[in-house]
């Protein structure tokens, strides 16, 4: 299958879990990595925006690179600063995705986009263990759309940006007459500017251009105005070479052009909802206009203000702007930020053509703090679970998901670890990141020296999983259980086999899952199920999860517990996106809910968990000694869930660290859940 497992020796088995919300403050976790990790990836080729406007090739793009993301607040998902955290190559075979603006992306088939119905893979199947959500030409991507390539800073350019920079902010010789007669000449230029960076390139293009110059602190700083630096030379030679660069040309070259409109924009440009440039030369506001209009963009020259000044505004919304800002490139990176501004755009991205290129290439993709960036003007996602390899010297690429460490050692390390006179027989949770019978367990077999482990040590343990090779170590948890506190616990978040296979499409069907329960049950073993995560408006109806309800109480199950759903990270953007999608009529009733904190408040919590309260409440009974099945209590009343309105997106189903499933306890501390 060309997946290495690497059999290692770890130094510690127990992991403490400080402040679980769950109840348990230990953890054992075998196995690292994951084989069915999703894969993202795109050309090397493909231009990323940075924080400061510019673009850049992702292949070039390095760890620590401050870059667009975006992030949800409100109603609305918003541009986003976010940094690199990870970044790798790796080779996929390749598709061509084109959109209706001319846009086109090269992506493997893993590769997810946002869209208007959330997120898409390039590729998937609507049915067998190839579903998922993928782009159809009915999807329209969400962003801004290509902005065009970067262009580098000619020499033309560089003269364009002097003359705009100098006639509008330089200061030049002078000369007066002695008192003896003759006249005396000072050869000076001065510039002196309150934005670095503008500073900086103006200095930088001088130098080109044969002008060193010399800066020095023009103006501190106050509560009134900013601190001011400038730059100056007092050479013959120099102020000659200043004055021929700023001549105004009798027909100006493009990139003259657009070497001119950047210095103008740093110097009187602005931005909130529209660009604009206010000055109240009027050959100064005529020049501008004509030279927006030459690079094939569309403004209005607007009536003078109450000052006397005109204003050139730029048409065609944040899309354009984006694109001007890539065909002249201003110094001054915080007039062109869009931290902050909701994402929308009439750019035409509706999909084209999904092409399959036949071949495999070299591919990138990184890891960010939002969880996604913005490749070729479109929100794209990225691997947030990656980064978490590197932490053992392998890659973030392809490492995570084909090099999977096996902690060989853990049960002996374990079984040390228990003897130890500090241990004090604390309950230890399985199957918190990852679950422990994962199709590899069955070649591994660890599980059963873990069990003997905690069974030697006298340790309480609760197992969550969603396979039923559980049931293969069923008289194992059978003796236990006559003397620890023992719960193994199934995850069934649904009984819908639709939602079930396009969720968990590589799981046992929640079918044998609770066949399962009815098993270790019969052997008198303490078993419940979990339903994570509970959605208001969507499976946490009473009527909606009575499904579940019966078949829990069929199977004889010891308990079942819930847990609201909670939005963290790019899970939250996830779910809304399928919201805005799937249930448009819920989203003011999830902005409330889930607008500015992960978890729902907990009289919230208490109200998606009702349909619960009837099971939670009954009382715990331990299971018999003697093995026999015991009844459910008369007031057991189990309620579980389902799905409406569409396919909830995995991410959000998946609520456990690391893609794993969500943790529980045994019956004991079932009330935690709630």
């Amino acid at each position: 299958m060309g997946i290495n497992f690497h059999e290692v020796r770890a130094q510690s088995a127990l992991n403490h879990v400080a402040g679980s919300r769950y109840g348990f403050s230990w953890t054992v976790n075998p196995f690292r990595g994951c084989s069915h990790a999703c894969a993202y990836c795109l050309v090397g080729e493909t231009p990323i925006l940075m924080a400061d406007g510019t673009t850049r090739p992702l292949a070039e793009l390095a760890v620590g690179d401050r870059i667009y993301g975006t992030v949800r607040r409100g109603s609305y998902r918003r541009y986003e600063v976010t940094e690199v955290k990870a970044h790798w190559e790796t080779r996929k075979e390749a598709y061509r995705v084109a959109l209706k603006d001319g846009t086109e992306l090269v992506a493997s088939g893993d590769h997810r986009f946002l869209t208007d119905r959330g997120w898409k893979y390039v590729t998937g199947a609507e049915q067998g263990s190839g579903q998922r959500p993928f782009l159809t030409l009915d999807n329209k991507m969400l962003g801004l759309g290509s902005f065009g390539p970067s262009l580098k800073a000619t020499e033309e350019y560089r003269h364009g940006y002097l003359c705009g920079m100098i006639r509008g902010d330089g200061h030049g010789s002078y000369s007066y007459v002695r008192r003896g007669g003759g006249r005396c000449d000072h050869h000076r230029f001065r510039l002196a500017l309150a934005d670095q960076e503008a500073m900086d390139r103006a200095r930088g293009y001088l130098a080109v251009s044969g002008v060193p110059t010399r800066e020095f602190q023009f103006l501190q700083g106050s509560d009134r105005h900013r601190p001011m630096r400038a730059i100056r030379t007092s050479s013959k030679d120099g102020v000659d070479r200043v004055r021929s660069l700023i001549r105004w040309p009798r027909s100006p070259d493009p990139e003259w052009t657009r070497g001119f409109l950047a210095v103008i924009f740093d110097a009187e440009g602005s931005r909130n909802e529209s660009l604009r440039v206010c000055n109240k030369d009027e050959a100064i506001i005529e020049r501008t206009a004509a030279s927006i209009r030459s690079l094939g963009f569309d403004v209005r020259i607007e009536k003078p203000n109450s000052c006397g000044a005109r204003n050139v505004r730029l048409l065609g919304g944040l899309r354009q702007q984006m694109r001007l800002f890539q065909h002249i490139d201003p110094a001054i990176s915080r007039k062109r930020s869009i931290n902050g501004i909701a994402i929308k755009s009439d750019a035409k991205l509706r999909i084209a053509e999904i092409e399959p290129l036949g071949r495999q290439i070299d591919m990138y993709d990184i890891t960010t703090e939002t969880g996604d960036f913005i490749a070729d003007g479109v929100v794209s996602h990225n691997c947030f679970a990656r980064r978490t390899h590197t932490y053992l010297d392998m890659g973030a690429g392809r490492d995570f998901e084909r090099e999977i460490v096996v902690k060989v050692n853990v049960p002996e390390l374990l079984r040390a670890e228990l003897r130890r006179p500090s241990w004090k027989r604390e309950l230890v949770a399985l199957g918190t990141n990852t679950d422990p019978y994962q199709w590899v367990e069955s070649r591994y077999r660890m599980m059963p020296e873990i069990l003997a482990a905690l069974e030697e040590a006298q340790t309480p343990v609760s197992v969550l999983t969603k396979s039923p090779l559980v049931l293969r170590d069923i008289e194992i948890y059978e003796r236990m259980a006559k003397k620890l506190p023992v719960s193994v616990n199934l995850s069934v978040p649904t009984l819908d086999e639709e939602a079930w296979r396009a969720t968990e499409p590589h799981t046992p069907s929640p079918a044998a899952r609770l066949d399962a329960v009815a098993e270790l049950r019969s052997r008198g073993i303490d078993s419940g199920v979990l339903i994570a995560p509970l959605m208001p408006g969507i499976n946490d109806d009473p009527a909606q999860v009575q499904p579940i309800l019966e078949r829990a109480k069929e199977a004889g199950a010891t308990f079942l517990g819930g847990v609201a759903l909670h939005l963290r990270g790019e899970v939250k953007d996830v779910f809304f996106a399928w919201l805005e999608a799937k249930r448009p009529d819920l989203l003011p009733r999830y902005e409330a809910l889930y607008s500015d904190r992960a978890y729902m408040r907990p009289e919230q919590r208490k109200h998606a968990t009702r349909a619960l309260k009837p099971w939670g409440r009954s009382r715990v009974r331990r299971s018999p000694a003697n093995g026999s099945k015991p009844k459910p209590s008369a007031k057991s009343t189990p309620r579980a869930g389902g799905t409406v309105g569409g396919t909830i997106p995995e991410e959000a189903l998946a609520t456990g660290r690391d893609g794993g499933s969500p943790a529980v306890t045994g019956p004991a501390r079932q009330q935690a859940l709630f």
